[in-house]
């Protein structure tokens, strides 16, 4: 309860800025549209010159890239640490999160939080009904509790992932260069894992497990038996990969030494 009173204080708080700068919170909103529209078009386009991709129609396609935004959605709203190296690091905030009784890595998160972005997610239930009703999916009973599993699987695979990466920045006061590099590495996993060549499908789903975040997942409620298997896995993966940026943050912030003078 003390956790969640913090998380609804700073959601208050972030409406009230936002509130105060109407035009920038509309200019985000749009701008995270037309970015996901973008991606969508590609999609559309693609589809124009064949009839299948990778064994995969249209609407399965676009019912996985569907799926993929839900969790992404989340993740963008509630992990967004982009910039902690400059802003924790370099100019020396961290000092002053540290001697704050929440958990550190909890008032970052807090203080990051980007509520726009679930408009995505919100899309992505979109795109995902419209495209399921094309392909004659059925509601089952189980679908709701089992979506909702499974987008937070999914986001607690991008949190220990980015988690991680993040926590190099306490042995190093230059901002790194790989989250970038891994934003665009995570895109691959919007589409079917089976179009890519073996050593990418190897990496997607066993080194850095984007796979699990689009393909696998959505691939349950597409009936694809030949996934059921790691799409029941997705869970399992996303304890794994959260218990290790959890692990590397925490010792990371053991081996952080001040912002000094």
């Amino acid at each position: 309860m003390y956790h969640l009173g913090l998380l609804w204080e700073y959601l208050k708080n972030y409406m009230k800025t936002r509130l105060t700068y109407r035009a920038d919170f509309w200019v985000e909103v749009i701008s995270d549209l037309l970015f996901q529209a973008t991606n969508f078009i590609f999609i559309m386009v693609i589809f124009m010159h064949t009839e299948s991709l990778g064994g995969w129609n249209q609407n399965e396609v676009v019912f996985v890239y569907g799926f993929f935004m839900v969790p992404f959605g989340v993740f963008s709203c509630f992990v967004n640490m982009w910039n902690f190296s400059e802003r924790y690091i370099v100019k020396g905030e961290m000092d002053r999160v540290l001697t704050r009784p929440a958990h550190n890595l909890f008032q970052i998160l807090l203080e990051n939080v980007d509520p726009p972005s679930l408009i995505g997610s919100f899309i992505g239930l979109v795109i995902m009904a419209i495209s399921g009703a094309n392909l004659g999916l059925p509601f089952e009973w189980w679908t709701i509790p089992v979506l909702l599993l499974l987008t937070l699987s999914a986001v607690a695979i991008y949190t220990g992932i980015y988690t991680a990466l993040t926590s190099l920045s306490f042995y190093s006061d230059a901002p790194t260069g790989i989250l970038p590099l891994m934003y665009n590495i995570q895109n691959y996993g919007r589409y079917p894992v089976t179009i890519y060549n073996r050593a990418i499908q190897v990496l997607l789903t066993w080194i850095i497990p984007f796979a699990f975040v689009g393909i696998y997942p959505a691939a349950l409620f597409l009936q694809r038996d030949e996934m059921r298997g790691m799409a029941i896995l997705t869970p399992v993966v996303g304890a794994v990969f959260l218990s290790i940026g959890l692990l590397c943050w925490n010792y990371g912030v053991k081996r952080y030494k001040g912002a000094g003078s």
